[in-house]
């Protein structure tokens, strides 16, 4: 796929954000899938969120890494032309570089952002698994006499997000090997971390999908705003 066939994917993935939502507002799909993570006779989750070793897996260690990686970005695309060329980064593809960067560091801000203001609540939190609140969709209203005496702040989710940002690096690829490793690492890192979520009932399978093609759309405007250029590999040492 090329840097144009890429980019051609935008107005797809817009549409498959509607059409998932669709797809999650008009049916059980997501109760279905977290019915399955709930032991309703014991009334626990598949995972206990208070472990420590599987929140230090799927959660703290994450996190951590991707911090040190956008650290490592940020110095990349500000320290000298040097160290590109000894990792065979083309000057040129400092603008990749930058894209990789907003990438990662503005999709969780977006979807904190729209966490604040869709009025979801985790699947722990509803009645149905034991919780205080009722069920209600993205798109639906609470009832009259039935709202919640605080908002909910579950959807979409707000830890895979950092692990589908990591999409932000496909950009940096030359050849479509490397291109499909890179897209693999940035899918498979938020459904690693949002399948941990979903096990300990603190996302439905709605939030993660929808998290994951919010990453590609603000991966694809962040090219089109900077203008990109497709990375080139570098034949000779630079004086």
């Amino acid at each position: 796929m090329s840097r144009f066939g890429i980019d051609r994917t935008l107005l797809p993935a817009v549409v498959a954000l509607v059409l998932t939502l669709v797809l999650f507002e008009s049916t059980g799909l997501d109760l279905a899938i977290q019915d399955r993570l709930y032991d309703f006779s014991a009334h626990r989750w598949l995972i206990d969120a208070h472990a420590v070793v599987p929140r230090a897996v799927f959660y703290t260690g994450p996190k951590a890494l991707l911090i040190v990686l956008g650290m490592t970005l940020l110095l990349l695309i500000l320290g000298p032309q040097s160290w590109r060329i000894r990792l065979r980064i083309p000057d040129p593809a400092r603008k990749n570089l930058l894209v990789a960067f907003l990438t990662l560091g503005t999709v969780p801000a977006f979807v904190g952002g729209l966490k604040a203001v869709t009025n979801v609540f985790c699947p722990s939190e509803i009645r149905a698994y034991g919780g205080d609140e009722p069920y209600v969709r993205v798109l639906e209203r609470y009832p009259a006499n039935n709202r919640p005496a605080q908002r909910g702040r579950c959807f979409p989710a707000g830890h895979a997000s950092g692990g589908f940002a990591l999409l932000g690096l496909v950009g940096l690829s030359r050849t479509r090997r490397s291109r499909a490793l890179l897209t693999l690492l940035g899918l498979g890192s938020g459904t690693f971390m949002g399948a941990y979520q979903m096990a300990k009932g603190a996302h439905f399978l709605s939030h993660t999908v929808v998290t994951a093609l919010i990453a590609w759309i603000f991966f694809l405007l962040w090219r089109r705003i900077l203008s990109v250029s497709p990375p080139t590999a570098i034949t000779q040492k630079q004086p």
